[in-house]
C-alpha cells in the first residue's frame, strides 16, 4: 500500500525491487507516459503508460490477517529460520 504522495491509499504488487535507487515499481501505481520512437516494425511510434518507481519509504506492507498496513519486524521461527512478522498481530508473514 502507498503511505504517502498522489498515489496515497493505492495498493498493488510489487513487480521489481530497484535496490540501489531505493525504489520499488508496484503495478498500476504511479504510472507515466512514455513516447516510442518510429522504427521498421512499428513505422508509427506510440504512446504508452508504464508503472515508475516509488521510493520504498513511501510503501508499507499489508498484514494478511487485517487487512490494514503494517510495519514489519524480523526473528526466528520454531525452526530457527529468520522471518518477517507483523508488529500489529505479532503473526509470522510468508
Amino acid at each position: 500500500m502507498v503511505i504517502a504522495g498522489n498515489h496515497k491509499g493505492k495498493e498493488g504488487v510489487v513487480k521489481q525491487v530497484l535496490r540501489e535507487k531505493e525504489r520499488a515499481i508496484v503495478e498500476g501505481v504511479n504510472l507515466v507516459t512514455k513516447h516510442i520512437k518510429p522504427t521498421q516494425s512499428n513505422p508509427e511510434g506510440k504512446i504508452v503508460k508504464v508503472e515508475a518507481g516509488i521510493h520504498i519509504s513511501n510503501l508499507m506492507l499489508i498484514d494478511p490477517a487485517t487487512g490494514k498496513p503494517t510495519r514489519i519486524g524480523r526473528r526466528r521461527d520454531a525452526n530457527g529460520k529468520l522471518k518477517r512478522y507483523s508488529k500489529k498481530t505479532q503473526q509470522f508473514i510468508d
